[in-house]
């Protein structure tokens, strides 16, 4: 098989990660299924959500795609990475100047998602952290890191742990074993969120825990450990 060309790839690439349990291989056999051989710009932009979802379904013996536990939303979204849009996110909030001490006792907060502010990327696929500086009172959104260069990397997770080592609490929809013990030997608190929701809600729930912080959480924050009382944050690895 011939080598794509590295637009193409990336298209590809983007797309196989929003969708869970899909890798590269698996993407590239259903779409060499359903549009044809050489792939091309033309055939990635003739696919459709329709054809996607019954070639996603195919692959647990659903041939109508209707039981293959992907989103639809996260299908679209590939589908839109297929047809060349993933630098057209149109709901990608925007990054807000800051610089260090503007928000007096905050800490860095790393989202993991796939589109907008929301919440919904895996920690391993996600395609980018939206990285948020919080305080009891403020939040602001400092940056927008792309994960894209994860992929080449030898060690993946070991990659997305290290883009964001300056922060000090993520928030992803899942994250396994070996990835969560990466992220807080990193000094990273990872906290799964299974549902969708939009960062900003999340963010402003858990500027609550700024009221009784944890130990590690006081010292991130600056503050004594007499200052501090045991995390009961419902968080998990």
């Amino acid at each position: 098989m011939d080598a794509l060309p590295r637009d193409l790839a990336l298209r590809i690439a983007l797309a196989s990660r929003v969708l869970p349990g899909v890798d590269l291989p698996k993407m590239l056999g259903i779409l060499h299924e359903r549009v044809g051989s050489p792939l091309s710009d033309e055939k990635l932009k003739s696919v459709t959500v329709t054809n996607l979802k019954t070639g996603l379904g195919s692959l647990d013996g659903e041939e109508d795609g209707e039981d293959i536990g992907i989103g639809l939303a996260n299908i679209k979204l590939a589908v839109r990475y297929l047809w060349g849009d993933e630098a057209e996110d149109e709901d990608l909030p925007e990054i807000q100047l800051y610089k260090d001490g503007d928000l007096p006792e905050s800490i860095r907060v790393a989202i993991g998602s796939n589109s907008g502010a929301l919440i919904n990327g895996h920690f391993g696929s996600c395609i980018r952290f939206l990285v948020y500086q919080l305080s009891a009172q403020d939040y602001r959104l400092i940056d927008i890191r792309s994960t894209i260069e994860a992929d080449s990397a030898e060690d993946r997770n070991l990659f997305r742990a290290n883009l964001i080592k300056d922060c000090h609490v993520m928030f992803v929809q899942s994250i396994g074993g070996p990835a969560a013990a990466k992220v807080i030997r990193a000094d990273i608190y990872p906290i799964k969120v299974p549902d969708v929701i939009e960062a900003v809600e999340q963010l402003k729930e858990f500027q609550k825990v700024f009221d009784a912080p944890p130990p590690w959480f006081a010292k991130a924050l600056g503050r004594s450990a007499e200052e501090s009382v045991r995390f009961t944050h419902d968080a998990g690895c």
